[in-house]
C-alpha cells in the first residue's frame, strides 16, 4: 500500500466523513471505494470505445447471417396488442451527454 496526500474542501470532507459513519467504514476506506468505483467506470468506457472501433458492420452481417432462421421461443415474443412500444426505443433526446476526456487525461498522468 503507498500513502497519498489529498486535499478537499472543508464541506466535501465533512460530507465523506459523515457518509463514512453512516456506512460503517473508514474514511480511507470510502475514497478507496469511490475511487476504484470512477476508475472502473472510465476504464470500461474506454474499453468500450476500443471495442466499438474494432468492429465491423459486414462481420456482424455475416455472423447474423448463419444464426438459423427460425420461430423465437415463447418468453421472447411480444404481444401482438403491445401498448406502445416506442417508448422502449431510445430517442435522441434520452442519450447520454459525452464524457469529459479531461478528467480520463489527469488520471493517467
Amino acid at each position: 500500500m503507498s500513502a497519498l496526500s489529498l486535499r478537499l474542501p472543508n464541506s466535501l470532507h465533512e460530507r465523506a466523513r459523515e457518509l463514512a459513519r453512516r456506512e460503517g467504514v473508514s474514511i480511507n476506506q470510502l475514497v478507496s471505494a469511490a475511487l476504484a468505483e470512477k476508475m472502473s467506470a472510465l476504464l470500461t468506457e474506454e474499453y468500450l470505445e476500443a471495442r466499438a472501433r474494432r468492429g465491423s458492420r459486414a462481420r456482424f452481417l455475416a455472423a447474423l447471417a448463419r444464426v438459423p432462421a427460425g420461430e423465437p421461443d415463447a418468453e421472447d415474443v411480444l404481444p401482438e396488442e403491445a401498448p406502445n412500444n416506442k417508448r422502449l426505443q431510445p430517442t435522441k433526446a434520452r442519450r447520454k451527454p459525452a464524457t469529459k476526456r479531461r478528467s480520463r487525461k489527469r488520471l493517467r498522468g
